[in-house]
């Protein structure tokens, strides 16, 4: 075990050889005959075993409290000094950046009732890659950078799910405490995905993908491009891409797309979906296919398996919970002590 800050334990020392070195100087005085009357019969009354008991008994207790006294002030300026241990870990880094790219239009509530699940798995599988968050409808929203927190990833889906889970509940009052959070929830789904919904229609794949390829940093050139897109393929309107323009793009930033789509869909969204996701490397998948999001991180895993960034970091963890019983302990002596003595 270390210390990381020494200053403050050899303070915490100091104060403790001080109050030592005060009580001590104090006590000799004490000792001192400094006049005043004196009790009559005091020798006889020392001689009795029984107040020669209790004299021994008194100066233990008090010696004892000091001690008590002098290790919980030893013991909180320990705790101030943190104590920790420190061990060498290898860190890996794989250079991959993941964006999930979820289409929320109503169209697919069923694709995504399973889908967001499956999605918090494969980011618990991948640990060591960056995730983003990419929903879309009639307009594309970047709802989580590129990030390597997992859980707040994971918190992120777990709030999607929610949301569109609300907009199909038929009793409010059973599923939420207030009316409120129904609003909330609406309002997170829909804030910057149904721009120009009225005039454009909804379900812009094109869009939701093409924008995913773009939020990708362009200083990273060196990581891994992967985007995981699920959707029906079945558009309601105008996009500013079509689905094709929205592959060249992934395809001239290096980006490989994995498809999940799902059995509803009509074989010419398959068919349409499964040669885009395949012309940028990636490969196409139906949701309800037992294993699919496993062949999925297979597959990812393979994509760049030796762009690796290793490097030995030192980890530290602190150690305060034995200095901090110590001192809870010694200070319930010290109290046991005062109230058995009367100070």
């Amino acid at each position: 075990m270390a210390i990381k800050y020494h200053i403050v334990l050899y303070a915490g020392l100091a104060i403790a050889l001080f109050m030592l070195v005060f009580v001590f100087v104090k006590y000799k005085k004490t000792k001192e005959y400094a006049g005043g009357k004196k009790i009559a019969g005091l020798i006889c009354q020392e001689d009795e075993a029984y107040f020669r008991k209790r004299k021994i008994l008194y100066k233990t207790g008090l010696t004892a409290t000091l001690i008590c006294c002098v290790l919980v002030v030893v013991s909180a300026f320990l705790l101030m000094a943190k104590p920790y241990t420190s061990r060498r870990m290898q860190d890996e880094k794989y250079c991959r950046d993941i964006i999930l790219c979820i289409d929320i239009s109503t169209s697919v509530d069923y694709l995504n009732e399973n889908l967001l699940d499956k999605l918090k798995k494969t980011v618990d599988e991948l640990q060591g890659e960056r995730f983003g968050i990419v929903i879309f409808n009639t307009s594309p929203v970047l709802l989580t950078p590129l990030t390597d927190d997992y859980e707040y990833v994971k918190d992120q889906l777990d709030l999607i799910a929610q949301c569109l889970k609300s907009r199909n509940e038929v009793n409010l009052d059973d599923a939420f405490s207030s009316g409120y959070d129904w609003i909330y929830y609406q309002a997170y789904i829909s804030s910057g995905t149904l721009i120009g919904n009225e005039q454009r229609g909804s379900s812009l794949i094109g869009d939701g993908l093409a924008a995913a390829a773009i939020d990708f940093s362009d200083a990273d050139k060196e990581r891994t491009k992967v985007v995981i897109f699920s959707t029906d393929n079945d558009i309601q309107g105008t996009p500013v891409a079509t689905l094709d323009e929205a592959t060249d793009i992934c395809v001239s930033n290096n980006v490989t797309v994995y498809g999940v789509g799902t059995k509803e869909m009509t074989p010419e969204n398959k068919e349409s979906m499964k040669n885009a996701v395949e012309k940028t490397g990636g490969k196409f998948y139906l949701e309800e296919e037992s294993g699919s999001f496993g062949e999925i991180v297979s597959s990812i895993e393979k994509l760049s398996k030796n762009l690796v960034k290793v490097r030995m970091v030192d980890v530290e963890t602190p150690e305060l919970l034995y200095p901090f019983v110590l001192m809870l302990v010694l200070f319930a002596g010290m109290l046991g002590l005062g109230r058995w003595l009367k100070l």
